[in-house]
């Protein structure tokens, strides 16, 4: 059985597309990118770390190496680290997906990684 739909709140970090360029992740959930509609751009990870977790959204970025070690110090967000193998498309069907089929409290505090292998 599927969970109840929960709909996330999510920051694309400045590294990832602009959030058009998902248009059914955008369609369910509430999206948000760094530069282009917060206008943050430029800032440190630990910054858009705080920033999310004070917005209550999960970060969805490319630079998972250096989002890692801070992905377990709030429970008020999260990151999800999808592989820059995927492209546009697949990408907004492979988090659609993942969203879909996860717990509203899935990934907050944790280190989630996508990849081109990842069943959507």
């Amino acid at each position: 059985m599927s969970p109840k739909f929960h709909k996330f709140k999510l920051l694309l970090d400045e590294n990832m597309p602009a959030r058009r360029r998902f248009p059914l992740l955008n369609q369910l959930f509430d999206v948000k990118h760094l530069a282009f509609d917060l206008r943050k751009g430029g800032l440190p990870d630990a910054r858009v770390y705080q920033q999310a977790a004070a917005m209550h959204r999960l970060i969805i970025t490319f630079n998972g190496k250096d989002f890692r070690d801070l992905a377990h110090k709030s429970q008020e967000t999260g990151i999800i680290y999808p592989s820059n193998n995927l492209t546009n498309e697949q990408l907004d069907t492979k988090l659609v997906a993942l969203l879909l089929k996860s717990s509203p409290t899935r990934f907050y505090g944790a280190f989630t990684t996508l990849t081109g292998e990842t069943h959507a």
